[in-house]
């Protein structure tokens, strides 16, 4: 979910793609701390099977509390990762994907919040995921095991013990990060004392699922996959032509059908003629978006996030959705995009409704589901009145 220019010129100057995008030990560690848990009992995960010791890479921001009470929980969503806020630096190629709402004086201001955002389990940023190494000294590849957006929340839990916070003031996210938030609010209420739950639904819809499992299915179906096992490859035959055709499904989901017309129309890209086989402006755009994440992701991350968020409904095992949704005893602020194709506004409108504690408030945007990324001062201002009401 990026918002660079429609240009792929430069992708194709910039070497043949490696295997994996993911960071690992030996490069640059930027401002990454890391924490390690579930290493004295493996984590029980809900679709059965154990993991541990699990490594969870984390930044924060801000100065905690002598009592602890000022600690916010940022989570990222799909293909974030825990560099939230700053430059870019070694170690984290871009900058921070919530620069402008994270920060001094910003809508989560960090000079009276202590901001947390972690990698999520099954990332590939630091946090133990399928490019990590197994205890067996290989990287799981194939065998790491089915996750849901409840085992990620408990290794968030799991981080937060580490750091001594008992209770997070807020746990703030967008999308995937949205699910966590939400997940937080119905599994562990008297850890949190508020949340706020931007441009997600209760559970994935049918729709999402089906969305979602085209684009694994791209992957699993390039042969550079390997079933999963393809580390050992050396740049160029990895499985980039898979992830490059997920990210370009997913990147029309999270713009705006207006935002595309009004942006690129028929127009070609610069120098070429489409009707002699050269790309539309957009063509070009989707492009560059498929090249760049697959030089800093993995696509076994990709899959294996991806499934947690088909996986996700916090009315499973809980009795139904109002059953669960009633186990949120905190504020909660549903924020949604008025122009998202992705996760539509009556979701947010659906789940405000049943929760005990909640408002709805908007952010308008002409991008759609990108918008909690590109409207930074909209989202900011949701944010400053959620944490202060």
């Amino acid at each position: 979910m990026t918002t660079d220019p429609a240009d792929a010129s430069g992708d194709r100057a910039r070497g043949a793609t490696p295997a994996s995008g993911a960071w690992g030990p030996g490069d640059p560690v930027g401002r990454r701390r890391f924490a390690r848990t579930f290493d004295r009992s493996p984590l029980a995960l809900e679709a059965g099977g154990a993991l541990g010791p699990i490594d969870v890479a984390y930044e924060t921001w801000g100065e905690l509390a002598p009592d602890g009470d000022n600690a916010v929980l940022v989570c990222h969503a799909l293909t974030g990762d825990s560099h939230v806020l700053g430059p870019p630096e070694p170690g984290h190629p871009e900058p921070g994907w919530w620069d402008g709402v994270v920060g001094p004086g910003a809508g989560i201001d960090t000079d009276r919040w202590f901001v947390v955002c972690a990698n999520v389990l099954g990332g590939c940023q630091g946090t133990t995921g399928p490019a990590s190494e197994a205890p067996d000294g290989h990287p799981y590849g194939s065998r790491w095991p089915r996750t849901t957006i409840r085992d990620q929340v408990e290794v968030e839990a799991a981080l937060a013990r580490h750091l001594g916070i008992e209770a997070w003031a807020a746990v703030v996210g967008g999308s995937m990060g949205g699910m966590r938030a939400l997940e937080w609010a119905v599994t562990h209420p008297d850890r949190v004392r508020r949340a706020v739950v931007i441009g997600c639904g209760a559970q994935s819809s049918a729709e999402q699922i089906a969305l979602s499992e085209i684009q694994i299915r791209a992957i699993r179906l390039d042969p550079g996959f390997r079933g999963g096992d393809y580390y050992d490859a050396p740049a160029g035959p990895g499985p980039h032509e898979g992830l490059g055709v997920a990210r370009r499904l997913g990147q029309v989901t999270y713009r705006s059908e207006r935002e595309l017309a009004e942006r690129f129309g028929r127009a070609p890209q610069d120098g070429e003629d489409p009707l002699a086989g050269g790309r539309y402006a957009v063509e070009s755009y989707l492009d560059h978006q498929a090249d760049k994440l697959a030089r800093r992701f993995d696509a076994n991350t990709y899959v294996a996030l991806s499934e947690a968020m088909n996986h996700h409904d916090v009315g499973r095992g809980r009795g139904g959705t109002d059953a669960a949704l009633a186990r949120a005893r905190v504020p909660v602020t549903v924020v949604g995009i008025d122009s998202d194709r992705l996760y539509p506004p009556h979701q947010q409108r659906d789940l405000v409704t049943r929760l005990p504690d909640a408002e709805l408030a908007w952010i308008s945007s002409l991008v759609g589901h990108d918008g909690f990324l590109v409207e930074t001062e909209q989202v900011g201002e949701v944010l400053a009145r959620a944490l202060c009401p």
